[in-house]
């Protein structure tokens, strides 16, 4: 498996910060998961070798983390947020309608491998709701016009 120089200079510095290897794993798989797309049983390996850890020991990482997935994602993961601040606002309605927009479901990935949808528990933005981040981007104070507009936003993003 070979990570870009970017990948491999971010893994370098983050081994000098942490007492031992293991603590650099999610930083390291988020990396690895931005750069492959997901983790795959390749990158899982390579990743396990690398820290001195068994692949079950990164899979059992992985399986804990919602932001961490070992199938392909499309370029932009839509995650709405239907915990209880978001749903009280309309974050259930949201998500029929970015269901219904993309034509997919729950962990559903576009034909065209741009977005892939998912629903999640909260991502912080209580205060803010209904919320929904893409990739590592927070949209807050949503209406289904305002998403439609996020969601084309991202579309012409992945086109170009």
């Amino acid at each position: 498996m070979r990570f870009s120089d970017q990948f491999e200079r971010r893994f370098a510095d983050m081994l000098t910060h942490y007492p031992t290897k293991r603590s650099v794993l999610v930083p390291t798989l988020l990396y690895a998961q931005d750069e492959a797309g997901f983790l795959s049983d390749e990158v899982i390996a390579e990743i396990a070798g690398r820290l001195d850890l068994s692949e079950l020991e990164v899979r059992n990482v992985i399986s804990y983390y919602s932001m961490l997935t070992t199938k392909p994602r499309g370029k932009f993961n839509v995650q709405v947020c239907t915990n209880i601040a978001c749903m009280l606002r309309g974050g259930e309605e949201l998500l029929q309608h970015c269901k219904k927009k993309l034509g997919i479901g729950h962990k559903g990935m576009t034909p065209n491998g741009l977005f892939t949808l998912e629903e999640v528990e909260c991502i912080g933005a209580c205060s803010w709701a209904p919320a929904a981040q893409v990739n590592y981007d927070f949209h807050e104070n949503l209406t289904v016009e305002k998403m439609d507009r996020v969601l084309e936003d991202y579309a012409k993003k992945g086109a170009a």
